[in-house]
């Protein structure tokens, strides 16, 4: 069986920090991130695509933006939740870890929700690491 798949890419800047961790991730820091949606599909429309890349970039891209990009990431549980909102920052509450695969399951839980055939979403923390979600 044939499948055919586009992949969008999306850059987003964001913070975070990891409870619990040993490492330097412990500490509030940022990255420039990379998202990876990609969308597959057994046929192509009568256009000839999987799907139109301004589709996506209009369901996931705007949200990213909207929702994610610029913002401090952070697990319901840390206690710089209180202290940044209060101090009027953006913050982006999160039931675990905001660890790459934590912040992959957002977005790929998302994009299914905008009922997109997602393959997966991979979620570039530095150019040489990622992590990626898939059915």
């Amino acid at each position: 069986m044939t499948t055919y798949g586009v992949t969008r890419v999306i850059h987003f800047c964001y913070g975070h920090r990891l409870l619990d961790y040993a490492g330097k991730c412990r500490h509030p820091h940022g990255h420039n991130g990379k998202v990876e949606v990609a969308i597959a599909s057994a046929k192509l429309d009568k256009l000839g695509m999987v799907m139109d890349f301004e589709e996506i970039k209009q369901k996931v891209q705007k949200w990213i933006d909207s929702e994610l990009d610029h913002k401090m990431l952070l697990n319901k549980r840390d206690p710089l939740v209180k202290i940044l909102k209060d101090l009027g920052e953006p913050v982006v509450v999160m039931d675990d870890n905001p660890t790459a695969e934590n912040i992959a399951r957002l977005i790929f839980d998302y994009a299914r929700r905008q009922k997109l055939p997602v393959a997966s979403v991979r979620v570039w923390e530095t150019v040489n690491s990622f992590a990626e979600v898939a059915p």
